[in-house]
């Protein structure tokens, strides 16, 4: 097993950026020809999944999330938190990261990572901005 990771830095409190040419090329380094590729994040109010990379299909996506999970509900997790010393104020970025998923896996064959056309692996901050680690591992020969 080849395990390497990705550190990006996001801009926004809710921000979609696409990683695949990343993975990509951590599957070029990794010299495995065929096996399967994960790319998972380290972090439990950020996302990971795939999808056709359009601006207006972003937008889309952005909006449903706020629709489904909206900030002035009143959460339960919104509150002083003994643990940490302070309020959570991410319960937002924990219920989408739910929805979106951590992970996604691709086989590679012949040392290229198999997607569809559209297919794009996209990271999903809803907490940020923050510094944000996902860990790529290979399996195969």
């Amino acid at each position: 097993m080849y395990v390497d990771s990705i550190t990006i830095f996001t801009d926004k409190y809710n921000q979609y950026l696409v990683i695949t040419d990343e993975i990509e090329r951590v599957v070029a380094e990794s010299g495995i020809k065929n096996g399967v590729v994960t790319a998972q994040t380290k972090h439990t109010t950020t996302g990971i999944t795939v999808n056709e990379s359009l601006e207006c299909l972003e937008s889309d996506i952005d909006e449903f999330l706020k629709r489904m999970v909206p900030e002035d509900h009143p959460y339960v997790h919104a509150r002083m938190l003994k643990d940490y010393g302070s309020t959570a104020g991410n319960p937002t970025g924990h219920i989408k990261a739910l929805l979106t998923g951590n992970h996604c896996h691709f086989p590679i064959v012949e040392g290229r990572v198999v997607r569809g056309g559209a297919q794009e692996v996209y990271f999903c901050e809803f907490d940020g901005p923050s510094e944000r680690t996902i860990l790529i591992y290979i399996q195969g020969g």
